[in-house]
């Protein structure tokens, strides 16, 4: 990863076709179509629609979804006559037909929400420049674009249910500028964010979020991620300060400048953050970094029942606790990394338990870990351990890091793993896992409860066989229910992992059809044809 200083000029004959069909002084006919008004009057018309609609027919979260309407895509000569063009401007090495490669990019293992299709190529580009020009030659062809980072998205976000060009953006893995003063760094979407902190650990400043290890910028802003430090610094949206994206016509914008708050016009940073390549695809942030606090450490509580766990996570934030993370790890969790071999080292007392991680001064720090043992031990913690080295420190937290790697050591041969995240708020959190641990017991599969009880979130992961119908709509039911109970608490139904194929038919739930009838409205203006992502979050 070079460290570089690049300054990225928005190109405005390219920004000429956005800016014309988002101006709102200019008059339109009566006959162009709503992909051709300007926003306002999408956005009027879809509330409106939405709203009446939503007067007239009764929506179920799991009702059959309504049949899609492809949007009209040019066929394989066609998509083959991009690729060549393709070629032609990135040069032979950018672009792959390889079929290894084609099934690595459409299918994941970590993701139930999978499709047979592939892309019909893999493009590689290495600038902003070169992904405005792939996205050009593919609105000339009218061939989809689906953006990829390092595959390890949960929900099916990058498995596209159409075929099309898939842009590998982990090759774009550049340091733009470092500015320790500000604390912010601007990055390449494809920088991963460990060799991100490891690059400036030296200015006493990191990223602290803390996602799958092989995450990459891009992805996680494109998911607004999250991660086990989420309690104390938040989700990424909080660190993103301004981005770079390429528009489906290829148009490049860049949506702020760089200082740490502004009241200047619509926030497009939050717009795009989140939106799971459906809108723009993101090449570049500016991300802002926080200070290394100066001490660590780690400790564990195991409790008798996961409820009391739950309780005792949600006391300890009443109490104000300055905690960094908060995980938990149910019984059958902490089972699995023992079958996997242990963690750290060692073998695991196999009940609930909590993880705790504090930072802080050195004395805050134990100050902290005192006052959780108390609170911890007045609800119920039968053993408490606290680390006093870097090394109890490792060992102590390796397990909650080994979690999905232990899962995934263990899984029979046949068997698929079936992992999705909710979200209520904290006072809903101890009874919903506590509902969803007994649904799911009575499936006679295996299943486990983990996640960030910090912020509310968590993550049931269930095994079953895939060829076995009853099994699948078993635990598919079982998913089911746990979302439709997270938003009668009002929660969503999806904490940290976007919506991608796994939950579309969640979200008209969730938010209603006029809200859908908004987002809807902000695609077909920013993405007349359907072209970028398209299948995810919601259909045509």
């Amino acid at each position: 990863m070079r460290l570089l200083r690049l300054s990225l000029a928005v190109r405005r004959p390219q920004l000429a076709s956005m800016r014309e069909r988002l101006s709102l002084g200019t008059r339109w006919s009566s006959t162009q179509s709503n992909s051709q008004r300007p926003l306002g009057y999408a956005v009027a018309g879809a509330v409106v629609g939405g709203l009446i609609t939503a007067s007239a027919v009764s929506y179920g979260l799991f009702q059959s979804p309504a049949a899609e309407t492809a949007p009209k895509w040019k066929d394989k000569d066609f998509k083959q006559t991009a690729v060549d063009e393709i070629r032609s401007i990135l040069g032979n090495d950018a672009v792959s037909v390889d079929s290894h490669d084609l099934d690595e990019h459409g299918y994941s293992e970590w993701s139930t929400s999978n499709t047979d299709v592939r892309p019909v190529a893999i493009v590689r580009p290495n600038s902003t420049e070169e992904v405005s020009s792939i996205a050009k030659i593919c609105t000339k062809y009218k061939v989809p674009m689906v953006p990829y980072g390092a595959g390890s998205s949960v929900e099916g976000n990058f498995s596209s249910p159409y075929s099309g060009v898939c842009l590998d953006l982990s090759g774009m893995n550049n340091i733009v500028a470092f500015h320790p003063e500000d604390m912010d760094v601007v990055v390449q979407a494809g920088v991963n964010w460990t060799n991100l902190n490891d690059e400036i650990k030296h200015s006493g400043l990191f990223l602290p979020l803390d996602p799958s290890p092989t995450a990459l910028v891009g992805g996680m802003i494109a998911t607004n991620c999250s991660g086990t430090n989420a309690m104390r610094y938040g989700t990424m949206k909080d660190y993103v300060v301004n981005l770079t994206v390429v528009l489906a016509d290829g148009s490049v914008i860049k949506t702020r400048h760089r200082p740490r708050k502004t009241s200047a016009g619509y926030n497009l940073t939050g717009l795009f953050t989140g939106s799971e390549g459906t809108l723009g695809i993101i090449t570049e942030a500016t991300l802002k970094l926080a200070i290394i606090p100066e001490s660590f450490s780690v400790a564990i509580a195991t409790f008798s029942t996961v409820k009391e766990a739950a309780d005792a996570a949600f006391k300890m934030m009443r109490r104000g606790v300055p905690l960094a993370a908060l995980e938990l790890m149910d019984d059958v969790q902490m089972k699995v990394i023992n079958k996997s071999g242990g963690a750290g080292g060692r073998m695991w007392e196999e009940r609930p338990t909590l993880f705790l991680k504090f930072s802080g001064s050195e004395k805050g720090v134990e100050d902290n870990i005192r006052l959780a043992q108390e609170i911890t031990k007045s609800n119920g913690c039968h053993a408490f351990e606290s680390a006093n080295t870097e090394d109890q420190m490792q060992s102590l937290w390796s397990a909650r890091k080994q979690a999905l790697w232990a899962n995934l050591a263990v899984r029979p041969e046949g068997t698929q793993i079936w992992s999705t995240d909710v979200a209520v708020p904290l006072s809903r959190m101890a009874e919903l896992i506590e509902i969803s641990k007994e649904r799911a017991s009575k499936l006679g599969l295996y299943n486990s409860v983990l996640g960030h009880v910090g912020d509310g979130n968590f993550h049931q992961v269930v095994m079953y066989n895939p060829d076995v119908e009853k099994q699948r709509k078993a635990v598919s039911d079982c998913v089911d229910s746990m979302m439709v109970s997270a938003l009668e608490m009002e929660g969503t139904v999806s904490g940290e992992h976007g919506i991608g194929l796994g939950k579309k038919h969640c979200l008209q739930k969730e938010l209603g059809p006029a809200t859908i009838g908004v987002m809807r409205a902000l695609k077909e203006t920013l993405d007349p044809h359907w072209l970028l992502n398209p299948g995810k979050v919601f259909d045509k």
